[in-house]
């Protein structure tokens, strides 16, 4: 019994200390050696300062600015807190939900007259905190943006189609647009002007 018992602690211990430290450090170094950038969150570094991350969504509110699929997350819509990020779980018949679809709608109308609304840019996604919008809904705010900068709607095409990525291996999830990377281009290209 006692054999048995002091077994059972040694192997304890060994695979505590092998699967529980030296693995767990292994695979970070190795992380970190190999992809740098992934396994930091692909962080986004201008001048020295951090801007956030090309995974995760960033409040564009601002109307020379490409605007983020709406979110669920926090009061304000986007919240620091990761724990925030989620969807909203209101079913299609939810008041609350249809108010702020319409809202969204009668804003995007005013915007764009005319234009198809691109759905994406009135649901929120299942995360809250969605990166990327679908070309569509990039199409859709071209003229707004390009007005607010001064800048052509071909140039400002130019800058969503050099930000525009296709499925992933050719086959999973969609072809989308990293909001945040294009909107830090545009500023290089053409920051927006003081009012």
């Amino acid at each position: 019994m006692k054999r048995n018992f002091l077994i059972s602690i040694r192997m304890t211990v060994a695979t505590t200390v092998l699967l529980g430290i030296g693995y767990p450090l292994a695979v970070t170094g190795l992380a970190q050696w190999l992809f740098p950038r992934q396994a930091n969150g692909e962080m986004i570094q201008v001048h020295g300062k951090f801007l956030g991350s090309s995974l995760i969504g960033q409040p564009f509110s601002a109307a020379g600015y490409f605007h983020s699929r709406p979110s669920a997350a926090g009061p304000a819509g986007y919240d620091s807190d990761a724990a925030s990020g989620g969807a909203s779980n209101l079913g299609p018949t939810n008041s609350a939900l249809i108010t702020r679809v319409n809202g969204d709608v009668q804003r995007l109308h005013a915007e764009n007259p005319g234009a198809p609304i691109p759905v994406d840019l009135v649901t929120t996604s299942g995360s809250g905190l969605d990166p990327d919008i679908t070309p569509a809904g990039a199409e859709f705010q071209v003229v707004r943006v390009a007005r607010e900068r001064g800048m052509t709607e071909g140039d400002v095409r130019a800058a969503v189609a050099r930000h525009t990525f296709g499925r992933q291996w050719g086959f999973l999830g969609e072809t989308r647009v990293n909001v945040l990377e294009l909107n830090l281009e545009l500023n290089a290209m053409r920051p927006m002007p003081a009012r």
